[in-house]
């Protein structure tokens, strides 16, 4: 089994796992409790908001807990929103749907939303955010890193082109698809929130945090006991969080993770464009990447038998497709960038945990797959 899908969700790394469990076995007291085991759980807790912070150079006091990137986003946007005097907002239209559906939630409130189109190389530019700005506009979002195409988004030249045109404009990042093998440097990247989520760097599904610039507010999306500096409201997930802090101390202990990840994806890339000469990167050479995640079109073939066959090979990769599985509908990244939908695309996502060997495995597979594919569809595989 070789699994290339590590956009969708990385394997929790093993001493992830091994103190997620002792934290459940050895802090299960309420971190809110007054006494000695809640404050051993509360201790921590603030251990676990300390590693994330560092991750990103932030303060601890910056990072709020939620459980995924999801809750992140829309803590983010929608917590600015409730606070905010304009009512427009602009948004990449490339976003990731925790983003866009955010947006539409704000559309039935009376806001307008304007989204930003990215080139055919999946970027937006700091031209086309400042062109789309009004008297109004109160929140911008736009991601770090895109989950379908890889590319990197100009996310500080966007804030220099907020800042001089309004300082008092939230700039909200959804950096769930770049933490861990993408520098994310907050003292730097200028954004005055950004959603994050662990299984995204080998920790635990059901965590993720808000870090929210101090000096700057969000409201709750809902009310409780408070927790989280009353930004979240409920009982702390204390195993994932610690689960989560580790991640984060994992990527930080591992800087030449992301140089050995990026040589392993522009070998994918090279081994696929040299063994199958129809097959197309889906943005341009040179196109600013993550160095995780490498994007192939594939003309006339569809993707989800092209799917089946790798799967039936013990290859695990995604349609980051114009059509996609789940949903059965066309990929608004795609088609954002002008792809067809009868176009198979397919996503092959890597971690630190991929080999060389695997990636010439896959390869292998992708090209007795693709055989397969093109013998069955009437034709063949057109360029």
């Amino acid at each position: 089994m070789i699994y290339l899908d590590n956009a969708a969700s990385t394997p929790p790394d093993p001493e992830v796992v091994e103190i997620l469990a002792r934290a459940m076995t050895d802090h299960y007291a309420n971190p809110s409790s007054a006494h000695g085991l809640g404050a051993a759980a509360a201790r921590a807790l603030e251990q676990a908001r300390a590693e994330v912070a560092a991750l990103l150079r932030a303060q601890p006091s910056e990072i709020v807990f939620t459980c995924g990137g999801t809750e992140a986003n829309a803590l983010g946007l929608l917590g600015a929103a409730a606070l905010a005097r304009g009512r427009h907002m602009v948004v990449s239209a490339i976003e990731h749907p925790a983003v866009l559906r955010s947006a539409e939630i704000l559309t039935r409130q009376g806001w307008e939303i304007t989204k930003v189109a990215p080139g055919t190389d999946g970027r937006v530019t700091a031209e086309g955010v400042r062109a789309c700005l009004r008297s109004d506009t109160s929140v911008v979002a736009v991601m770090l890193v895109n989950n379908e195409l890889g590319t990197l988004q100009p996310v500080t030249e966007i804030n220099q082109a907020l800042r001089s045109v309004n300082p008092r404009i939230h700039f909200h990042v959804d950096a769930v698809q770049a933490a861990g093998l993408v520098p994310v440097d907050v003292t730097t990247l200028g954004a005055d929130s950004l959603a994050l989520s662990g299984h995204k760097m080998h920790g635990p599904k059901g965590t993720g945090a808000l870090w929210l610039r101090r000096g700057r507010r969000v409201a709750p999306l809902w009310d409780g006991g408070r927790q989280e500096a009353g930004l979240r409201s409920g009982t702390e997930n204390l195993p994932g969080w610690v689960g989560f802090g580790r991640a984060a101390a994992l990527c930080r202990e591992r800087p030449r993770a992301a140089a050995q990840v990026t040589a392993l994806r522009d070998r994918l890339e090279a081994l696929v464009l040299q063994s199958l000469l129809r097959v197309r990167p889906t943005v341009p050479p040179g196109t600013e990447r993550a160095p995780h995640i490498a994007s192939f079109l594939f003309p006339g073939l569809p993707a989800e038998p092209l799917l089946h066959a790798l799967e039936g090979r013990g290859i695990y990769a995604s349609a980051g497709s114009a059509c996609s599985t789940r949903s059965r509908g066309p990929s608004h990244v795609l088609e954002a960038i002008g792809i067809r939908e009868r176009d198979a695309v397919l996503r092959f996502s890597l971690s630190r945990l991929t080999t060389e060997a695997e990636v010439d495995n896959a390869v292998v597979a992708l090209h007795q797959a693709v055989e397969e594919i093109a013998g069955v569809v009437d034709g063949s595989f057109r360029s």
